[in-house]
């Protein structure tokens, strides 16, 4: 049976993501920062009829919960062939590059930046033990530079600096990894599943939970021919990935 980790995964999109991930036959590990929560959605998934999926304690911001979740997770499997970094946070409003603190910005990039380099550099070694590892790191559109600087696109005005700089490193980030792996089995992406209505956004959006756990696991479950080291965002572009 193939392994996943996915982290802020007990609910929203993370979790939808587990879902689906778990009905390809997956045994899936739900990463969350608060115990309680991931127990009570796997409670939920298994309601379902979705028995292979485990809570996992893990704070992307906590060194030391990462390392935990690494050693409780290596106990249970030898490999692990898909690794979600899901957690993220927005880091409120209002945002400017002017008015943002230099501890706001701090606070987002420990999670958004930092904590997916620390989970991946700690679960390196069981992805590497994979036929085909994949890797996807959930990004925005908003962090696209080309879309940012342009004053046509939609809402061109909703700047949220801090956010959209974390997100635009860990866009960066993703190409790099994706470069040091360019000879191996790898496959590693950034993708933006949309607009969504979760309580990441008040539950407001364009796309449902559904559609965007959907063009997450798309990614986690490509093929040897798919794409590394690309920035996707199907919702404003269904054709190609996003321009920088």
């Amino acid at each position: 049976m193939k392994t996943a980790l996915i982290t802020g995964a007990n609910k929203g999109i993370g979790l939808e993501v587990a879902k689906i991930l778990a009905q390809k036959g997956f045994l899936v590990y739900i990463g969350c920062r608060n115990l309680e929560s991931g127990l009570a959605a796997v409670e939920k998934l298994r309601t379902k009829g979705i028995e292979n999926i485990e809570a996992i304690q893990l704070d992307v911001t906590d060194q030391g919960s990462i390392n935990s979740a690494r050693k409780t997770i290596g106990k249970k499997s030898d490999v692990l062939d898909v690794l979600v970094n899901n957690a993220g946070i927005s880091g409120g409003f209002p945002q400017s590059a002017l008015n943002g603190t230099v501890d706001q910005f701090k606070t987002v990039f420990a999670t958004n930046v930092f904590g997916v380099i620390g989970v991946t550099q700690a679960f390196i070694d069981l992805l590497k033990k994979s036929d085909e590892p994949r890797i996807v790191n959930v990004s925005t559109a908003m962090a696209s530079l080309t879309l940012a600087a342009d004053p046509s696109v939609s809402g061109y005005d909703n700047k949220m600096a801090v956010y959209q700089s974390s997100k635009a490193a860990l866009n960066m980030y993703t190409v790099n990894l994706a470069y040091d792996l360019r000879d191996t089995s790898f496959k590693v992406n950034a993708v933006c599943p949309g607009y969504t209505k979760t309580d990441f956004t008040n539950q407001q959006g364009t796309s449902t939970v559904e559609e965007a756990g959907q063009r997450i696991a798309k990614y986690a479950l490509i093929d040897q021919d798919g794409p590394t080291g690309k920035f996707f965002s199907e919702e404003y572009f269904p054709e190609s990935n996003c321009p920088w």
